[in-house]
């Protein structure tokens, strides 16, 4: 079907987005987290809401029960590694405390809500009567005409970012919302955190959100919008989340998020992110920090700013190796996830601030002192049960980013003993980019190479984009240790990347199966 070039408003005050990128029956995938109800979430909606909870719960308490068997802290174990203590929650939505638009920021007169936390990473909460709530971990605010068991989760924009036209930007995160054992008519309006700083009046804002449901996605007007919220009148339910529309550079309520990398040697690495104060994306960086080769701990520090659209370097005291020496903060570097790596032989304290390059104004500052980068450690150890259920995760990507597993190659399925395989030859190289498509610049990302070194391989605007990935998997390797450059590694650096080519995956899958000749 030919796609319209123009957006069709109809009577019912919709943008039909016929022209958006990518195709709509990707929509309707398999995957429970991203379609409106999953088939396990039908068979879960035959009993009452109270069943539903109580299910819920025995779940959460088995799911309990087995990690305290699991793990447990220690010194004297050979299977010992680096981990941080289990999050209390996946806390990733950051109240913003901007001077600007104070003035503007929805009041907090809403009553307060706290889920808990199901599997998959999903969210549960009872909303008791008709009003108003909001949900303390992620700011979304719920308007009900009755009681109901809300459920939920943040997802990744990566998966639905090509939906919008050009001219349409993320303004907040996305979510999947649904109503147990009852009509989405139920919420009336939902209310979702936005992360535009709104204090200048000539801004000329359109709010939207995007719907995406089994016949396309689509525009959606939103009623109103605040200084932190966008809200939207339910018409359905499947994954939707606010964007804007402006014709100008838009300054963003932001967060800087920092990590230590887990080591027993007597240096210190960061990495410090730049990003939107947006749960999609702090979620996604989550996701990245434990795809990363190595093992990093978040470190608590205050991460909300203020973050322009332009240039942005990190200074440190005492001096430090900062790599790269601006970072520029646009929608496509918050795509991809850019960091600074921050790195000191010396002990701490140390201060990191972040300067915008054009004012050398500090728009963020914190110092990292001893207490926090001593390491947490702990033992897992391996569970010995005769049967019983098998527990569904439901750790969140953010705990995730800040816990490793040990050391077990999960690449392929099989167990351990697999032998590593042979480097990657150029050749093969070749066949790997040769499946990699749009996704690519991502790819290096999750392979810890830098935006400058992404610059560097696009700056000959003449060599061609397969050449450009091959010169990326290349740099991949040079930066490997010696023999640490297999498929079986390249697949592990690859494996959280959610836009991952199928192709990519099955040739990976191949090289490390099949015999080495």
């Amino acid at each position: 079907q030919t796609q319209k070039e123009k957006q069709d408003i109809c009577r019912d005050g919709d943008v039909h987005t016929s022209d958006c990128k990518g195709n709509p029956a990707e929509v309707d995938s398999s995957d429970s987290e991203h379609s409106g109800t999953s088939v396990a979430d039908s068979e879960e909606g035959s009993g009452s809401e109270e069943d539903e909870e109580d299910r819920v719960d025995l779940e959460a308490n088995e799911e309990r029960d087995e990690e305290e068997e699991e793990v447990e802290t220690g010194e004297d174990s050979s299977q010992e590694v680096l981990a941080e203590p289990a999050s209390t929650g996946e806390e990733v939505h950051l109240k913003s405390q901007c001077e600007k638009c104070k003035a503007a920021q929805q009041s907090s007169d809403y009553e307060k809500v706290t889920p808990r936390k199901i599997s998959k990473g999903r969210l549960l909460v009872r909303l008791e009567g008709e009003g108003t709530y909001e949900c303390s971990v992620t700011g979304l605010v719920f308007e009900v005409s009755e009681q109901a068991l809300v459920r939920y989760s943040v997802l990744s924009w990566s998966k639905f970012d090509t939906f919008l036209p050009d001219s349409w930007k993320f303004a907040g995160p996305i979510f999947n919302v649904d109503v147990v054992n009852k009509d989405a008519s139920v919420l009336q309006s939902i209310l979702f955190p936005h992360s535009l700083c709104l204090a200048d009046p000539q801004y000329e804002l359109q709010f939207s959100v995007l719907h995406v449901t089994g016949s396309g996605p689509q525009l959606e007007r939103s009623a109103e919008h605040s200084g932190s919220h966008v809200r939207w009148r339910v018409s359905s339910l499947s994954p939707v989340g606010p964007v804007v529309q402006s014709g100008r550079p838009l300054e963003h309520h932001g967060v800087v998020l920092v990590y230590k990398e887990l080591s027993h040697s007597n240096t210190f690495s960061f990495r410090v992110y730049l990003a939107s104060n947006n749960s999609s994306d702090i979620k996604d960086i989550g996701t990245q920090v434990r795809s990363a080769q190595k093992s990093y701990r978040k470190i608590d520090k205050p991460p909300v700013c203020n973050l322009d659209v332009g240039k942005y370097h990190l200074v440190s005291q005492p001096e430090g190796e900062i790599n790269p020496k601006e970072l520029k903060f646009t929608f496509e570097i918050i795509k991809l996830k850019g960091y600074f790596e921050a790195f000191f032989e010396q002990p701490p304290p140390f201060t990191l601030s972040l300067k915008e390059t054009t004012t050398d104004e500090t728009v963020w500052s914190a110092t990292i002192r001893e207490g926090d980068c001593e390491e947490v450690k702990m033992v897992f150890k391996p569970k010995q049960k005769a049967g019983g259920r098998k527990r569904s995760s439901s750790t969140s990507e953010e705990e995730m980013a800040n816990k490793k597993p040990c050391c077990v190659d999960e690449s392929d399925g099989n167990n351990k003993n697999r032998p590593a395989g042979q480097v990657l030859s150029d050749k093969q190289l070749l066949q790997v980019a040769k499946t990699l498509g749009k996704e690519w610049e991502q790819a290096a990302i999750h392979l810890e190479l830098s935006i400058t070194d992404l610059d560097d391989i696009k700056a000959d605007r003449q060599t061609e984009v397969a050449m450009q990935k091959l010169k990326m998997l290349e740099r991949w390797k040079r930066r490997r240790s010696p023999g640490k450059a297999t498929a079986q590694d390249l697949l592990r650096g690859l494996k959280d990347l959610e836009d991952l080519p199928v192709e990519t995956h099955r040739l990976l899958t191949e090289m490390v199966q099949g015999p080495v000749k």
